[in-house]
């Protein structure tokens, strides 16, 4: 029996495949319990417009994506510290500190755990971070440490 997966099952196959297993697994196992449908003509053409839909919406976000990193290229944030000699700081500057200060300084949120930091910064001067908007999409960000 060809079947379309609903959810991943391990070992058969991903969520939205079209797959061939036998008529008990599908008739006893997959069909009742909600992880499969029959793949007749309509339940086929439904998929396939569902994949239609979400590749459509995947093209708009990464265009968004793009236009974000392009704007956020252009940016830079300041953010002041106390230091001490040598410009080393008292602290350091986390993901954090740079999220709240690009938020404050031009009005754009983005998560923390987006920031590609693999140390806090920990002396003044002048850094480019890594902001991961989408997978494909990273944006460089200057920030700028000062006194």
């Amino acid at each position: 029996m060809i079947v379309i997966l609903l959810k991943d099952i391990k070992g058969v196959g991903k969520s939205g495949e079209v797959i061939k297993v036998s008529d008990g697994y599908a008739r006893n196992m997959l069909l009742p319990k909600g992880f499969a449908r029959e793949a007749t003509e309509g339940n086929v053409r439904n998929l396939e417009k569902q994949k239609s839909i979400k590749e459509e919406q995947r093209l708009k976000e990464l265009a968004e994506a793009k236009e974000m990193a392009e704007r956020i290229g252009q940016l830079r944030v300041t953010i002041k510290s106390k230091s001490g000699e040598g410009g080393r700081l008292f602290g350091s500057i986390t993901t954090k500190d740079v999220a709240d200060a690009l938020a404050e300084q031009h009005k754009i949120n983005i998560d923390k755990r987006k920031f590609i930091l693999e140390n806090p910064i920990k002396h003044t001067g002048d850094f480019e971070l890594d902001i991961k908007i989408y997978p494909e999409v990273i944006a460089k960000l200057k920030v700028t440490v000062a006194v």
